[in-house]
């Protein structure tokens, strides 16, 4: 029977915890966990040891990259819907929404390797 060490009791470790549940939950709920999420992660980061506080930091960072690509697309969707009468709005709102589900699908997975980086003590 091998001992395999558990990870470090890491001061701020629940909340980077919690901050990924409510990532991965974001899609269901329109994104408002995603916020409710990155609201824990800026509060915790405050106490957070170095392991936490690097998933933390991950975290917020991942949040802004997508809250500004949603921004960004949201104008170019503005653009499309001004533009679909002349034809070309169409072929933007399909890129609006190809490159917003890239997003979307970069979103989960970076969660998702994030919390079983978490799982595993690893920082990131």
């Amino acid at each position: 029977m091998t001992n395999t060490p558990l990870p470090p009791n890491d001061a701020g470790r629940g909340s980077a915890m919690i901050v990924y549940v409510l990532y991965l939950l974001s899609i269901p709920s329109f994104a408002l966990f995603a916020l409710v999420g990155v609201i824990v992660a800026l509060a915790g980061r405050d106490g957070a040891g170095p392991l936490a506080r690097s998933h933390l930091d991950d975290q917020v960072r991942v949040w802004f990259v997508a809250f500004w690509w949603a921004i960004g697309l949201a104008v170019i969707a503005l653009v499309g819907w001004i533009t679909v009468f002349i034809g070309i709005g169409i072929l933007i709102l399909w890129l609006v929404a190809i490159v917003g589900f890239i997003v979307m699908v970069w979103f989960t997975v970076k969660s998702f390797l994030g919390l079983l980086a978490l799982l595993d003590g690893r920082p990131r």
